[in-house]
């Protein structure tokens, strides 16, 4: 009992130093970005990630300021000339809608945004960080949104400062070369970032850097409320309550995911809300529960949110006794960070298969990445899932014909069934019946979680409808799941099309073609004979 206890404490430190060093870099250049400077990043990620710690689920979410919410920001700083008290009193508000989706039923909708949409949505915003950050890399200042950057880019790019330059490319370098291994150890940003600053002390560029950073407590700041205000500023706080929202519900699928986990997400939600509020009150950048450092955390042994509170420790600690090596940190290396970062947003998972996509797929990420890109994050999105919804509903509407099906074969039945009781569920039979596609993909794969015991897996595709690119890509997380647990695959699959394209994607050759079968009778007989060849095998080493 104490031994289990230790180490999961000792777990949870790890994972709280893992993701500390993530977040500490992120966060620095995150509030630089925004506008609002790296005092208010690494201040707002230490607050949100201990009071969302506290009073959020068991999972250990670690939270703090993200991308997205760093470009709702920035652009809001833009649109507001840059009035603090005015963007406080937005995040304020925002907060608050927060903890008021927390109460409602919505959270539970996010599982049924399309993958096209959330693809889309994530590469706008890697590319939206990757060219905000193009002026700074050559040492020009930094521009509020994608259209000034690139033109601000196109006429600075005749004044670059060298040294800025050089350290930004240095950091580049540094952040994409340092291979995945070390990365587990200590990230690439994070060497980065010492080393370059190390580097740039030395030899004394002459180069923009971070320059001040408070150690100090934030104060309280109360903003005044007026009517006007409220209604004149909803608008900003609503786009700003969706993304934070959005943001962390995305990320408790993956933790859930990686932890086997179930987080109750209303409580989650009106825990970040509650953070929020915290961090508008003191001043600080608002966040969400990051994807990046809840991996970081969850990968290096965390299992508990006592993760969530020694990782604000750590930065807090980090904070006190690097304050002057910080204020050194030139803004060329955060921008070569940043990049990194927006390269890591870009779904090159679903780019690399691209060209297998169906064609309704690639209109709706489109549509979403140009919106999101060039013009709006909330109109992208809600146009987004209004397209899918709409090609979904044509889809279905041009294949629904009247078509005379015999009913399912009892002999069948009572193979499954006496399979069961022969085997004592070794083999197992799942059909994967009707459309399987987004909407029932997330649904799905919560449908093969507990499967102990197992050691063959029949999933029966009967339908001769085509899975959409989110169906895939459930369809190999179940895969990669279940071959987590050591439990073999075996595909029943009665249509040629169907077949070439889980091909195109390479899911036939995770799983190997000698276990793809046309009816299920061969594939419960292959199960059985592998079963006793193993049984065999087990009896002839025991002689």
């Amino acid at each position: 009992m104490i031994k289990t206890k230790l180490k999961i404490i000792a777990g949870d430190t790890l994972g709280a130093l893992n993701s500390a060093i993530v977040a500490l870099p992120q966060a620095l250049a995150f509030g630089v970005a925004t506008g609002l400077g790296a005092s208010a990043g690494i201040w707002g990620a230490i607050i949100l990630c201990f009071v969302a710690g506290i009073l959020g689920g068991k999972v250990p979410l670690i939270s703090g300021i993200t991308g997205p919410v760093t470009i709702v920001i920035a652009s809001m700083m833009a649109a507001l000339n840059a009035n603090v008290s005015t963007i406080i009193l937005v995040i304020l508000i925002a907060a608050i809608l927060q903890i008021i989706l927390g109460m409602t039923s919505l959270p539970s909708i996010v599982k049924y945004v399309p993958y096209p949409v959330i693809s889309g949505f994530m590469n706008g915003i890697g590319f939206i960080i990757i060219i905000m950050q193009l002026n700074p890399l050559i040492g020009c200042p930094i521009m509020s949104n994608t259209i000034s950057s690139l033109n601000a880019f196109l006429h600075n790019f005749h004044s670059i400062n060298s040294h800025a330059l050089f350290i930004g490319l240095l950091t580049l370098l540094i952040v994409f070369s340092v291979p995945k291994r070390f990365n587990k150890i200590i990230p690439s940003q994070a060497i980065a970032l010492i080393v370059c600053t190390i580097i740039s002390i030395k030899m004394g560029l002459n180069v923009e850097k971070i320059s001040q950073i408070s150690i100090d407590f934030p104060q309280i700041v109360i903003p005044q409320i007026h009517l006007k205000e409220l209604i004149t500023y909803l608008h900003y706080s609503v786009i700003l309550a969706i993304v934070l929202s959005s943001e962390s519900l995305l990320t408790v699928l993956v933790a859930d995911s990686l932890a086997k986990t179930k987080t109750f997400s209303k409580r989650m939600l009106i825990s970040q809300g509650i953070g929020n509020i915290f961090c508008a009150l003191t001043g600080s950048l608002p966040g969400s529960a990051a994807t990046m450092r809840t991996v970081a955390a969850i990968n290096t042994g965390s299992t508990t949110k006592l993760t969530t509170i020694i990782n604000p420790i750590i930065l807090l600690l980090l904070l006190f006794q690097f304050s002057g090596f910080v204020a050194e940190i030139p803004l060329a290396v955060l921008a070569g960070i940043l990049i990194k970062i927006g390269y890591d947003i870009i779904d090159m998972k679903l780019l690399k298969v691209i060209k297998y996509a169906p064609k309704d797929d690639l209109y709706v990420l489109s549509l979403v990445f140009l919106l999101t890109v060039f013009y709006n994050l909330i109109v992208a999105v809600g146009a987004g899932i209004t397209c899918a919804a709409l090609l979904y509903a044509k889809r279905t509407a041009d294949s629904a014909k009247l078509i005379h099906k015999q009913v399912y074969d009892t002999d069948i039945i009572k193979l499954e069934k006496l399979l069961d009781k022969d085997y004592k569920h070794k083999i197992r039979v799942v059909h994967i019946d009707g459309q399987f596609f987004f909407g029932s993909a997330t649904q799905l794969i919560s449908q093969f979680e507990d499967i102990w015991g197992t050691k063959y897996l029949i999933l029966d595709y009967s339908s001769d409808n085509l899975l959409d690119i989110s169906a895939i890509f459930a369809l190999e997380d179940i895969i990669v799941r279940l071959q987590a647990q050591k439990i073999k695959i075996l595909l029943v699959l009665k249509n040629d099309d169907v077949l070439k394209q889980l091909k195109d994607h390479n899911i036939i050759s995770q799983i190997g073609e000698d276990k793809v079968f046309l009816n299920e009778t061969d594939a419960i007989d292959f199960a059985k004979n592998c079963l006793k060849n193993k049984v065999k095998k087990k009896h002839f080493w025991q002689r």
